[in-house]
This record gives C-alpha cells, sequence and structure tokens, in this order.
C-alpha cells in the first residue's frame, strides 16, 4: 500500500511540475506575457517583417502610401512593382510587406481656432476613435502659443472617447498680445506693472492668431520618437494650418530634421475657409510637414467632412506598404540621403517620405 501511494504520489508531481518545465523551456518570447496595464498591452504579435526590421537596425524603413487617379488607395502591388532609390543609387528591397502596422498616434488639435471653426471641430472629435483597432495607442495633446501635453499614450478606446468628449477647444488658452480683461503687458503670465500673476493656462487669448505650430509638431515629435520600430508614428494634427514663426522655439527645417530621424509622419486634417484661398498654399503647414515626411492632408468644410476624414486618414496611416533595405553604394559620408520611389504601373501617386538623416540608424530603445 505504501509502495502504491508513493507512485502515485510521484505521478501527480510530474503532471504538476510539467507546465513549469515547459515555460522554463520557452523563450521570453513564447512565454505567455502577465496581464499588465501597460497601453501596449493589446498589441497584436510581431510578424516576421516586423521582426526583422527591429532586428536590422541598419534598415532604412519606408513606409509608403500608393494611390490612383481618384485618389483611392492600390492594394495589389507586388515587391517586383517597386523601385527605390538612395542617393539616386538604386536599392535591393529586403523587406516588403503590405501588412497592416499598429498605429502610434499623437492627436494635435488646434486649441486657437475661430468660434466657428471650433463649433465644429469638438463635437466631430469623437470620431477619431472609430478609426483605431485594438492595438493602436493614441495620445491627445493640444496647442496654441503653447504644447498642452495630454494624459499620455493609452490603447483604452473608452478612456480616448471619455478624454475626447471632454475636450472644450479654448479651454486652456495661452497668453496675449493685449485686449481683453488682461491687456496689462506680461512676460510668461507675470505682470510687469506690479499686479498679480495669471496663469498661463487661464489667460484669454481672444482667438489672437499666436499659434506655434512648428513648436506643437515639435513636442509631439518628442513624445512619438522612443515608440518602437514595429509600430507606425503618427502626428495628427486639426487646425487650420495658421502659424506665427515669432512664437516658435523650433524653426520649420529643425522640426523636420525630427520627424525624418525617427520615422514620424504628419497627416493633417485641415479646418476653416482659409484653404479656399490659393494666397495661403505656398504658406501650409500642414501640407509642406505632411509632404516631407510621407503622410497626407485633407481639408474639411463642414463637420460631416471631418469624421469622415479621421477614418480616412487612420485607414491610410495603417494601410500602407513597407519597404526595408539597407543602403548600398549612396554616399555613406552624408549626414541627409535622399530617397525616391518608383512602381511600375502608370498613373498612380506615391507618398512617401524624400530622405532620412543617417542618425535615424540607430538601435531603437
Amino acid at each position: 500500500m505504501k509502495s502504491l501511494r508513493k507512485t502515485i504520489s510521484f505521478a501527480c508531481s510530474l503532471i504538476l511540475a510539467a507546465p513549469i518545465a515547459i515555460l522554463e523551456a520557452q523563450s521570453p518570447q513564447q512565454q505567455a506575457a502577465p496581464a499588465t496595464t501597460n497601453s501596449q498591452s493589446t498589441t497584436s504579435p510581431q510578424s516576421d517583417a516586423q521582426a526583422k526590421i527591429i532586428k536590422n537596425v541598419n534598415y532604412v524603413v519606408l513606409p509608403v502610401t500608393v494611390k490612383d487617379g481618384a485618389g483611392r488607395l492600390v492594394p495589389d502591388l507586388r515587391k517586383d512593382d517597386f523601385r527605390v532609390l538612395d542617393d539616386n543609387v538604386e536599392q535591393r528591397i529586403e523587406i516588403f510587406t503590405a501588412e497592416a502596422f499598429p498605429l502610434s498616434l499623437v492627436v494635435l488639435i488646434d486649441n486657437d481656432l475661430k468660434v466657428k471653426d471650433a463649433q465644429q471641430v469638438e463635437p466631430s472629435l469623437e470620431a477619431i476613435v472609430g478609426g483605431l483597432s485594438t492595438g493602436d495607442e493614441a495620445f491627445i495633446c493640444r496647442f496654441d502659443q503653447y504644447f498642452h501635453e495630454g494624459k499620455g499614450f493609452t490603447s483604452d478606446q473608452d478612456k480616448l472617447l471619455t478624454e475626447l468628449k471632454r475636450e472644450k477647444l479654448d479651454s486652456r488658452p495661452s497668453v496675449t498680445s493685449g485686449g481683453g480683461a488682461f491687456n496689462a503687458p506680461t512676460i510668461n503670465g507675470q505682470s510687469v506693472t506690479g499686479g498679480p500673476a495669471v496663469a498661463r493656462t487661464t489667460i484669454d487669448i481672444g482667438g489672437q492668431p499666436t499659434k506655434a505650430l512648428d513648436d506643437a509638431v515639435y513636442a509631439a515629435a518628442q513624445l512619438l520618437k522612443d515608440r518602437g520600430r514595429e509600430r507606425r508614428k503618427i502626428i495628427l494634427i486639426v487646425s487650420d494650418g495658421v502659424n506665427n514663426p515669432k512664437y516658435n522655439t523650433n524653426k520649420y527645417d529643425v522640426v523636420l530634421k525630427e520627424l525624418l530621424r525617427y520615422n514620424i509622419s504628419v497627416f493633417g486634417v485641415g479646418i476653416g475657409t482659409v484653404y479656399f484661398d490659393r494666397k495661403f498654399e505656398k504658406l501650409d503647414r500642414l501640407a509642406r510637414y505632411a509632404h516631407n515626411t510621407g503622410g497626407d492632408v485633407y481639408y474639411a468644410s463642414k463637420r460631416n467632412d471631418l469624421e469622415e476624414l479621421y477614418a480616412r486618414v487612420s485607414e491610410e496611416a495603417r494601410n500602407q506598404y513597407t519597404l526595408a533595405y539597407s543602403p548600398r553604394g549612396n554616399d555613406a559620408g552624408a549626414e541627409y540621403h535622399s530617397v525616391e520611389v518608383r512602381v511600375k504601373r502608370e498613373g498612380l501617386t506615391i507618398l512617401t517620405r524624400e530622405g532620412y538623416y543617417s542618425g535615424a540608424l540607430v538601435a531603437p530603445r
């Protein structure tokens, strides 16, 4: 009897120990990750293409959007349909995929719109969540003369929806250059005439064009730069595009360098009638950022347009082709390298970044 009990006890211990032995034999990637509240816990498992991109830090990674003459996405191209030139030297495409990458999205909302435009934007913002998948993460921010950082990246769509529902534009405005109740001269909200200090977040700017769009994009880039290479890094700007250079610390060229260095694309949704004035085209910051980073820009004249455009932006950003290559034969000593992507099929429009900086080819954090 004792011998039988020992045999049963030994068998049970083997059964209980088996799962532990299996887990110990697995690599860290194979083991199930513990449940956490981390915003990236809902990210889909990495594909082979994503894993290769992360492993080889010398790859230049190009997200590429291809559209037909009617502006529709073209989903049926293959690797052989593409050519990539780096400093005018053709490269061998080592990774090609049309799979959807998860998004890391900073939503940058203009906090200094005209009253009519703000009334259209506010109720439309909730629709941004409708274009996100469970693997995406978003960070809601606002800007006027200053950058107003939100609550951080989250993949929780209920939290995002609640945050967007509470967005009241111009409720946390910047400093004034005069007029209204706060017409005494100030420096960063501090009265220079001996009066009481006024908190930066409570001063009414009354819709004055004191926006620092370049600084806001720079700040958004800092939030995105450390997100993984397996994610598509996007800034979505909802704005009338007005930018006053004298309020910016960072110039356009400096901001663009940061965006290209960290492979960040800018998508814009333009608000207001200013976009129907052709004189404004040359000054359009949204179009410049989008064009130079491989993003895109859309223009809306009413609320229904906005809700549709948010969905188009997220669809386009997620469903880009991804091309990756190790640069060969280009000007290795140059800091900046120009890039051109071509397709064999005629009549198509290609959107991708026009270059990159050598400093971008570093190990991901």
